[in-house]
């Protein structure tokens, strides 16, 4: 049976290590902090060449962390992208900040300098580039830009651990990098778990701070905060998969290699782009179905569910169109948005994970193929 996530044959491929360091962890009931949490931020330090690493709760709480650790709130604004999940716009909004949402670029889904300077204003203080699908945002770019307006630079960097932008780990460039170890994700825990990762030492001090209830000691409260930790149980899954998680990203890439090569005759489906001086980890493998229709879309989609085929759309709405964010508190501004609506009627993404086989990723391009071919003949007709 096809999946879109597998996470169970991905667990017996290690089991007997994952066995391990959970009956580790219970034997030495080293539930909340401690040595586990201590030896994955270590080690997740040094497989990014990071130099701080906080472990906390999920993915979205590294975001509010870390905008709460640059003093983001009530007046600011932060730009980010529409065209990815809730979340990051989430954390802005609840902090009192206001979300400013930039295009993306056609190919990569990612956030422009081009898109991004017509929106900053007096009140913008941070840019949140979304690292979108696995593939990284150009950073290069976006760091000078920030440099010139005075802005701090936050890597959401939720699709795409172990990704490269020009020879360093995504989540490393700007002043901080959040990660999110959800299970579906390429790193992923047996439940929530998130980090938040810096090069700045006061930055990163501030976070731990500010996720243990704004106290280094108990009782001694600093400042406000928060009750977001990564406890033993996560960490110790997280250290046995992160030695596997360079195998895990080429399997992805190979499933990657295929599915580009099968669908490598059609004109109609626009397979992800690869950027040169980057890496794609395929954390998702979203294809798009030419044409700018959602109901063709949603034809193939109808198609692929009545032949087995699990798939996903990520994402069918742009955030700034959500109901919560046009009016009241959480109303957000943003600017031209073709290319984002574009892609909310146009993707489609097909299954990704590190068990994927030769014989199912035919299944699914056949049938996808298939499909296409079908919808086009009723285009045409």
């Amino acid at each position: 049976m096809i999946q879109m996530v597998d996470l169970r044959s991905q667990y017996l491929r290690i089991k007997n290590e994952i066995d391990e360091s959970i009956q580790n962890v219970l034997m030495d009931s080293a539930f909340i902090k401690g040595t586990y949490v201590a030896s994955f931020e270590k080690n997740f330090g040094t497989y990014l060449n990071v130099d701080h690493v906080v472990g906390v709760g999920n993915g979205t709480d590294a975001l509010q962390i870390a905008l709460m650790a640059l003093g983001i709130g009530p007046g600011d604004e932060v730009i980010a992208p529409s065209f990815t999940f809730v979340a990051t716009a989430e954390a802005v909004a609840l902090l009192g900040a206001t979300p400013v949402f930039a295009d993306v670029d056609p190919d990569s889904f990612n956030l422009t300098v081009e898109a991004i300077e017509p929106l900053i204003t007096d009140a913008t203080k941070a840019i949140v580039p979304v690292h979108l699908y696995g593939q990284p945002a150009e950073m290069q770019p976006i760091m000078q830009l920030a440099e010139r307006y005075g802005l701090k630079v936050i890597e959401d960097c939720a699709q795409a651990v172990g990704s490269v932008y020009q020879g360093r780990a995504a989540g490393t460039i700007g002043d901080i990098g959040t990660f999110s170890f959800f299970p579906s994700k390429n790193l992923g825990c047996f439940g929530d778990g998130g980090a938040v990762v810096s090069n700045d030492s006061e930055l990163a001090d501030h976070c731990r701070l500010i996720a243990s209830h704004g106290s280094k000691k108990k009782y001694h409260n600093e400042v406000i905060g928060v009750n977001s930790r990564l406890d033993g149980l996560q960490a110790a899954v997280l250290d046995v998969k992160l030695r596997h998680l360079d195998n895990f990203n080429a399997r992805r890439k190979r499933a990657a290699d295929l599915y580009d090569t099968r669908f490598a005759g059609s004109e109609e489906i626009i397979v992800p782009a690869r950027l040169a001086d980057r890496t794609h980890v395929f954390h998702q493998y979203t294809i798009r179905i030419a044409g700018d229709s959602a109901e063709r879309r949603d034809a193939i989609s109808a198609d692929l569910k009545q032949a087995g085929i699990p798939h996903a759309v990520y994402y069918p709405i742009p955030v700034h169109r959500l109901p919560v964010y046009t009016t009241g508190t959480a109303a957000c501004r943003y600017g031209d948005m073709e290319h984002t609506e574009s892609a909310t009627r146009e993707v489609i993404s097909l299954p990704m994970h590190t068990e994927l086989s030769d014989t199912q990723i035919d299944k699914i391009c056949a049938a996808v193929l298939e499909s296409v071919h079908r919808t086009s003949a009723r285009v045409i007709s």
